[in-house]
This record gives structure tokens, sequence and C-alpha cells, in this order.
């Protein structure tokens, strides 16, 4: 578990008009005259509006680069303020090393081999077929049970418009489809536009973090009660290139791509934490506070720029910062504020537990679980987690279970590690506990033979 180097500040009134437990009776004022009214559980929860479900999404965001999560040099105070009204997950994965994958296993709950995108699509991949429309996605549940669904920022998981975000329930769309790209003139390394409106390629003006931010809000202020939404925001920072906000002649050629600075970096997670508070507020302002479920992860481990402290490694790798994620999720009265939740997770958890939570019938095979008991207390539930980078020329695999990962880094190297009394990954245990190793890496096994039953059509690797 990570300790927070600084405690998470006083409750202000409106976050503790929220933190209530569950009851029988209401108070309510009508004509002046108060009376109590005695109503069963199942009657309250029917009278209160759907839920609302806003998920935000950063790119190779450090473990360790938010205040909550003890960052000293980049102020977050937005982001941080979800940890203050709801929990902190201290145990918490992205679906795999790199980009598309975890948006795999994010908009569907399951792992993303199942798909065969286990690796990120590039610039050269645009043709490649990336994740079918037919597949059950969160924005496609949502929008069947009623929904009005958007997305403002990075897609990454197919560039042909029959796997664009519209065609998977989405009504509305603007950002990027593919990696990355310049932050000004919204091109690729190739310096192909990579920036839509819906179906259609448009230019914009502007730094995206902003326009991201700035379309999410409009579209959180131009929703009633009378339906409920669900909101997506994948920014493509603070991935490469490193280009900070108020610099609007910085255009990237493939020579400067990857240039940068830790304050560049610090610069652009500032303005992502600005974007999320324009978020926040619009929900407060429309009055969906109460019933808005708001959940904040990243993609996967940091990248050279990044804090990911203290866990091993980086992005593109299956130690532990490579996987290591920070999440948060609040939600006014069901979920208790200012809590640290143990549970191991990862980033498909969040799709189910949305799915959950507003009341919307997941589908019977997702692999991930529901967060939401977890997150109000209860106990943790004992989970085994797998991992597997499947390239030519990285060849990774891993397994968690408890307070043990089994850690198969390419032959001959095999590695065992207690990641609660060792987060680092120091020391490893693998001749100490050949018992463990042999039930981590059986386990492993099974896992991949349950995947072979039914193979995707290709890979991504």
């Amino acid at each position: 578990m990570i300790r927070i180097e600084n405690p998470l500040p006083e409750r202000d009134a409106r976050e503790r008009q929220y933190d209530h437990t569950p009851h029988s009776y209401i108070v309510r004022t009508v004509d002046r005259r108060t009376f109590v009214s005695s109503l069963a559980a199942a009657p309250l929860a029917a009278q209160e509006p759907r839920l609302n479900v806003v998920l935000i999404m950063t790119d190779d965001m450090g473990a360790g680069d938010l205040g909550c999560y003890g960052v000293r040099d980049i102020k977050t105070p937005n982001i941080d303020k979800i940890a203050r009204q709801g929990v902190r997950f201290t145990e918490s994965y992205s679906n795999g090393p790199v980009c598309t994958p975890t948006r795999c296993g994010l908009m569907t709950g399951r792992y993303q081999q199942r798909y065969g995108l286990e690796w990120a699509l590039n610039a050269s991949q645009r043709e490649h077929p990336g994740l079918p429309p037919s597949v059950p996605t969160l924005p496609r549940l949502f929008k069947n049970a009623g929904y009005r669904t958007a997305m403002f920022g990075k897609w990454h998981l197919g560039s042909r418009t029959p796997e664009m975000p519209l065609a998977h329930g989405f009504d509305e769309y603007f950002g990027i489809t593919g990696g990355n790209t310049d932050l000004y003139n919204g091109k690729d390394v190739n310096g192909t536009l990579d920036l839509y409106e819906g179906n259609e390629k448009v230019e914009a003006k502007g730094y995206l973090t902003e326009l991201f931010s700035q379309r999410a809000a409009k579209f959180v202020e131009s929703q009633s009660a009378a339906a409920p939404f669900f909101l997506y925001v994948p920014y493509n920072s603070v991935h490469w290139p490193f280009q900070a906000p108020g610099r609007p002649n910085d255009i990237r050629t493939r020579a400067t791509w990857f240039d940068g600075t830790r304050r560049d970096y610090a610069e652009m997670l500032q303005s992502i934490d600005q974007g999320v508070g324009s978020i926040l507020d619009a929900v407060e302002r429309k009055g969906f506070g109460r019933n808005t479920l708001v959940m904040f992860t990243n993609d996967n481990g940091g990248e050279r720029l990044s804090r990911n402290w203290p866990f091993a490694s980086h992005k593109g790798t299956l130690w532990e910062g490579g996987i290591r994620v920070p999440s948060l999720a609040k939600l006014p009265g069901r979920i208790p504020a200012g809590k640290d939740c143990a549970q191991p997770m990862m980033s498909m958890d969040l799709a189910v537990t949305a799915l959950k939570a507003a009341g919307v019938q997941a589908p019977d095979n997702v692999d991930g679980i529901d967060l939401m008991p977890a997150m109000r207390g209860g106990p943790v539930t004992e989970r085994t987690q797998f991992w597997r980078i499947n390239r030519a020329d990285r060849k990774q695999r891993a397994a968690r279970k408890g307070d043990w990962k089994w850690l198969d880094d390419g032959p001959p190297f095999q590695a065992l590690f207690n990641v609660k009394d060792d987060p680092g990954e120091r020391s490893t245990k693998f001749y100490e506990y050949p018992e463990k190793v042999a039930e981590l890496r059986g386990l492993y096994e099974a896992w991949e033979r349950d995947l072979a039953k039914n193979p995707p059509p290709y890979f991504v690797r």
C-alpha cells in the first residue's frame, strides 16, 4: 500500500453534506410545512434520477504524479478533489503496459487478449483492424439503456470508420484515433491529420487538452435530468510530444517529436487538471453532483519524464512501473469520502463497476469485477490478475494473486515478488517459495489455455 505524503485537507461543507448513510426517513419542506414520510430503501432509490457516469483517463502519467499520490513539483488540486470526495486506489493496475490494450479492456470489461489488441496501434497501422463494432462496449451498452453518450479525446482502438467511436455507440465524438498527435495541429508524427469531429477530419485552432476539456464541459452543460449521460474523456496528454500549453508555435517534427523536460510535462498535467476542474464544475452547476459517478485513471505506467515512485521500470514492461497507475472514484452518498481502497483492480474493472452502479446489464462474459463493494468499505475480493507481452522483440508474462506477483521477463529470467513488502521489486523470492511460483505460473498457464479456446482473428503485437 502506498502512503499518502500529504494528508488530504478537511472536506468542505458541500462534500460533508453528501457523506451520509442510507436511511428510511426523508424530511421534506412543502408550502413552508415540514412533514416526514417513511419510505423503504427501494422506493427511495427509485425516486432518485438515473446515475450519470464521467470516466476520465490520462495517457502515460506516472503512478506518483498526482498530489494525492505524493507528488510535490506538480499541482493537481482538481484531480485530488476526487480523492478527497471519494476513494483512492492503492493497488491499481492498467490492463496493459501501453495504450491500445488498456483502452480495449476499459471499453469492454474484458482482457484485451480476447480481441487481439495486445499492443499499441501505431501511425503506420491505420488500416489495421481495430475493435469490431459488434463487441459490446461501454458506450453501446449505455446508449442501449437510454443514455446520451459522448467522447472527447484519444480513441486508439481503430482508425477505420467502421471501428471509430460513433460505430461503438457514442452520440458525439471529437478527438484523435491514433496514439499521439501534435497538441497544436492535430497531426501525427507522419504529418497526417488525425483530428475528427464524428467521422470527419477537421482542423481546430487551440491546444488539444483545452479543446477536449471545453467540449466535455459543454456537453455536461447541455444535459438535463430527463436522460442520464455517459461521458468519456481520454486525454492524449501527457504522452509525447511533450508540448506545454500556451506555446502555439511549438509545432513538432519527427526530429523534435520526443523533446521535452519535466517542467513541460508538469505544465501539460496541470492543464489536464484545470480541464478536470471545469468538467467537475459543470457537473455541480447543473445539479448532477449527487447522482454522478466520476472515475479517473491512467492507461499505463509512466514514460521518461514521469514519476513512477516507488515502482520499478516504466511503460512498455510488466514490472510494476509499467502497469501501476493512479485511480480514483467518487459518488456522493454511496462511496465514502477521503478513503483508501486496497482492492487490487484493473482498468477493465471500471467498466463493470460503472455498468453495475448505473443499473445497466453487463455482458455475462466480462473478466472485470465490480469495485463498488470494496469502495464502500467491504472486504477485498481475492482474485488473480494476468498480463502478457507477446512481441517478437519482447516477451513477458506476469500474474498477481494476493501480495505475490510472478514475473517472467523472458528466458531465463523469472522472479517472485511480494509487492506489498517490496513494491519496487528489488528482492526476488523465486527460490525461497517454489510452491508459490508453481501456483502462480499454473494459474497463468490456465488463463492462456482459456484464451486459446476462442482465439481472435488477428493480433496487434
